[in-house]
């Protein structure tokens, strides 16, 4: 899987993947960056070397073994099958796949194994989601997770780079006092919060929830795990934080759950009852890891236990774990 593109690579997840196959030395004969056509004539650096970006295109894929791609759920649906009837092999960051029974949902924490039962397509999970999974998967493997209720503090990030500027623009505009001006995200983001990410369905919950529930359940392997979650945008740059009740089937005190978490994979556990003991959002920024806080019991519940969980949402959230993929498939 030597010859490489990256479908959106002038987006905010986009730039990641180049710093992040630099960083972790992925292996690379041929780079192909692909954005939409007014991108066309942007370089953008790799080892040393500018590379110019190409339209992308329903014959980009000649040649081409691998695409990350992180152009939006429209243009994967759109270009996806002219990647893999060109023999290409997808990693896809979009929402377009997920689900599909046919696809592996992946995260090389919890199943690896799935992404060589490809058929071409693998699915990079939502942000959201991937952070949670890391966290719960060993408590279920030890004690059943039953239930799960989450409430997310997403950053802007996972807006993109739209997202990101608008939080900045609107600190500068505030700190001015000129007019705050709103066009990626439903309100006001600077100093301020809102319980609303993507589109409300009709059973009242935000497709971000869903995404949350069910692909949970599609990556844990668990249909039968209950889960609510309630996603709320914060201003926050980058990485995501969420708070996590589980309720499990056989009783996990805190310090078994602090030690299970602690000799797990991809798992830093930062957990002291004093101030800054935790993990924070700042942090975490531009690290690979999933942090772990707050570990106790639940008051509320016998064999109940609540916890926090940060990490990068453009690294682990996104360009990580499609990289971490890629690196499973190249190991074979």
């Amino acid at each position: 899987m030597n010859n490489v593109a990256i479908a959106g690579a002038t987006g905010a997840v986009g730039r990641e993947f180049l710093k992040l196959m630099e960083a972790r030395d992925f292996p690379i004969n041929n780079l192909k960056l692909l954005a939409s056509e007014r991108s066309v004539g942007k370089t953008l650096e790799f080892r040393g070397e500018k590379i110019n970006v190409e339209e992308l295109k329903p014959n980009s894929f000649k040649g081409v073994d691998l695409t990350f791609f992180s152009a939006g759920k429209s243009r994967s649906k759109e270009f996806m099958h002219h990647a893999v009837d060109a023999g290409t092999v997808v990693i896809d960051n979009s929402s377009a796949f997920r689900m599909d029974p046919e696809v592996p949902l992946v995260v090389p924490e919890i199943n690896p194994h799935m992404a060589f039962k490809h058929k071409g397509i693998i699915a990079n999970p939502n942000c959201s989601t991937i952070q949670m999974v890391v966290a719960l998967y060993p408590l279920h493997k030890a004690a059943t997770i039953n239930r799960v209720i989450v409430s997310t503090y997403q950053s802007t990030s996972g807006a993109g780079a739209k997202g990101m500027s608008e939080l900045l623009n609107q600190t500068h505009a505030f700190a001015n006092n000129e007019p705050l001006e709103v066009s990626a995200f439903p309100a006001q983001i600077a100093f301020n919060l809102f319980p609303h990410v993507d589109v409300f369905l009709e059973n009242g919950y935000t497709r971000e929830e869903m995404k949350m529930v069910n692909e949970t359940q599609k990556i844990m392997d668990a249909p039968e795990m209950k889960i609510s979650a309630t996603c709320v945008r914060v201003p926050v740059l980058r990485a995501h934080s969420e708070a996590v009740w589980i309720e499990t089937e056989d009783k996990l005190t805190a310090q078994e759950a602090r030690e299970i978490l602690e000799s797990s994979p991809g798992i830093i556990v930062k957990d002291e009852p004093v101030a800054g003991g935790y993990p924070m959002p700042w942090d975490a920024n531009e690290t690979t890891e999933t942090y772990v806080g707050r570990i106790r019991e639940d008051l509320s519940h016998p064999k109940g236990l609540t916890f926090w969980v940060v990490a990068d949402q453009l690294y682990k959230g996104a360009a990580l774990n499609s990289l971490q993929i890629a690196e499973v498939l190249a190991a074979g």
